[in-house]
């Protein structure tokens, strides 16, 4: 892996125009519909003056017929064409909306973490809330440009009638546009603090679920809410001075269109009581200002969904335009190959050198626990290659040249602390719905007492986070999944903490077994997993400082003896 030197910062603007740029396909098609549809409205009230202007001259039955079909066509025109219309934008405002999503999550989860300083709920609320608003640009657009259309043949028929009505709403539009612009402003920079504020509130409950045992544990619990009150409190005050701006701009542009509509129909009675438009001129006005009210009404809203859209872009962005810490390589490591590291001096780790053979079981016994952490991360490349001194090689190849897809598929290193989700025994064991050794990985974690106790077998429920496991039970799965994965090199952090010591000795054997040609690196402390390796390599201090089999070290190494005795 190696870091970039540059990296073309991503914009809230630029991500606009990529969803406008992927979407221009459906939003054409909506913009044709919902045009259709909003010419369709204010042709309703043209129709109608045409009706009345008509019928006074000729009242032949033949005129009104021809006239009620003339209306039936521009309602079934409107009805189809926002039912087909909104059933386009929405599809593509919630697909672009889901394309959002996946990218923000993408970057957060990454091996190796973006330079961002954002905690994992803030990412999430992005991923959420800020992706949603971004993607209504998609149906915004669209909608602005048929309103649009609305007040284009509203003024020109009205234009037709009299040259100052139409003139009256070109200004008007213009005029409640400009005031509105301002006021959108306000709104963009409201939003975007208050998703920031509801985002820290987002990663306040995040660390508050997973240290939430711990904070009960030593009577911190209290604290910590009273810190997530006040943080929440303030999300919850910033949303109540953007929902006043959103009502005091929805009341402005409420009461702007309807003085609009108010001066329309007024200077069109008045046209008509000095003989300037006709009878039907007037019923036409009238039924335009009435219905011209609706699509002004959305045209001046959508400056505030832009705005809000723009704010949420540019959260986005802090995310999607952060550099990686590390670019992985595109290599791919030998099949079947070992492990090594050479010289690798990170943290608390010292010029650490050692070579696990493919097929071998190897143990760590490790006497500090930061050191044990700090190999765990190097491994499961948590760490970027760059960030330390030395290297790790994969299959005979420095795990910088390779990418992180093909690191994930010859390795895994299961964690201390794996992660229980919600689901059943099974989708934990095999989240992909891929693995043919589940009967095994069963029996080698000896998780069978946990299945065998439950009707349901592996389609047992589990809780969010293993709530209804025990601890053992919990680690016993964590094993299991990491077993079912069947990868060429495995590396185990601690197993085996959390079981009895019977329990112990038959996971060892049967790791043993299930891992027999397969390349096995072991760090624990374990008696009977080091026992069961084929050897132990001893890490004191940072560095390798012994290498023999487990009863060997015992028989002759005091030191080695003390730590893992039990």
């Amino acid at each position: 892996m190696k870091t970039p030197d540059t990296q073309r910062p991503r914009p809230g603007s630029d991500i606009l125009r990529t969803a406008l740029r992927r979407n221009v396909g459906a939003m054409v098609r909506g913009t044709v519909l919902m045009g259709l549809y909003q010419a369709g409205e204010t042709a309703f009230p043209i129709a109608l003056g045409m009706i009345v202007e008509h019928t006074m001259q000729d009242r032949s039955p033949s005129a009104l017929g021809l006239s009620i079909g003339a209306l039936a066509v521009i309602i079934t025109t409107v009805s189809l064409s926002w039912r087909f219309g909104m059933r386009v934008l929405q599809k593509a405002n919630t697909t672009e909306a889901h394309r959002w999503r996946v990218q923000v999550a993408a970057c957060g989860l990454q091996p190796v973490a973006r330079d961002v300083d954002l905690k994992s709920g803030e990412v999430l609320t992005i991923a959420t809330e800020d992706a949603d608003q971004t993607a209504d640009i998609v149906e915004v657009v669209p909608l602005l440009i048929s309103s649009l259309v609305a007040v284009v043949v509203a003024a020109v028929a009205l234009s037709l009638a009299d040259i100052r009505l139409g003139l009256l709403v070109v200004v008007g539009t213009v005029a409640i546009l400009s005031i509105l612009a301002v006021m959108s402003r306000r709104i963009g920079a409201s939003t975007r603090e208050q998703q920031a504020r509801v985002a820290r509130a987002g990663a306040k409950v995040a660390d508050l679920i997973i240290g939430l045992r711990p904070l009960h544990g030593f009577g911190g619990n209290h604290a910590a809410f009273g810190s997530y009150r006040k943080v929440s409190t303030d999300a919850k005050r910033q949303a109540i001075t953007v929902a006043r701006v959103n009502g005091t701009y929805a009341g402005t542009a409420l009461a702007l269109n309807a003085v609009l509509a108010a001066a329309v129909s007024l200077t069109a009675g008045g046209l008509a009581f000095d003989g300037r438009i006709t009878i039907g001129e007037l019923v036409m006005a009238v039924g335009l200002a009435q219905f011209i009210i609706e699509p002004l009404k959305m045209f001046s809203e959508m400056p505030k969904y832009v705005m809000m859209a723009r704010a949420s872009a540019e959260r986005m962005a802090l995310v999607l335009s952060a550099p990686p810490v590390a670019t992985p390589g595109s290599q791919r490591p030998a099949e079947g190959g070992g492990l090594a590291a050479d010289c690798v001096r990170h943290g608390s780790l010292r010029r650490l050198k050692f070579e696990v053979a493919a097929g071998e079981f190897v143990a760590i016994a490790v006497y500090q626990p930061r050191a044990a952490a700090d190999l765990a991360s190097v491994l499961a490349v948590n760490v970027a290659p760059d960030a330390y001194e030395g290297e790790v090689r994969l299959g005979g190849q420095p795990i910088a040249e390779l990418s992180i897809e093909a690191v994930r598929e010859y390795m895994l290193v299961n964690p201390y602390d794996g992660e229980i989700f919600a689901g059943t025994l099974r989708t934990n064991i095999d989240p992909s719905g891929t693995s043919r050794r589940i009967p095994e990985a069963v029996e080698a974690s000896m998780l069978t007492d946990v299945v065998a106790l439950h009707r349901d077998g592996l389609d047992y429920a589990v809780r969010d986070r293993g709530a209804n496991l025990s601890g053992g039970q919990r680690q016993r799965l964590s094993l299991a999944r990491a077993l079912a994965a069947d990868s060429d090199v495995l590396v185990l952090y601690n197993p085996t903490t959390a079981v009895d010591a019977v329990t112990e000795q038959l996971v060892a054997r049967n790791v043993a077994k299930m891992r027999r040609g397969r390349t096995t690196v072991v760090i624990t402390s374990s008696p009977a997993l080091l026992d069961a390796a084929d050897r132990v390599l001893v890490l004191d201090d940072g560095v390798i400082t012994a290498d023999d089999t487990h009863r060997n070290l015992l028989a002759g190494d005091a030191d080695y003896c003390l730590a893992v005795a039990r």
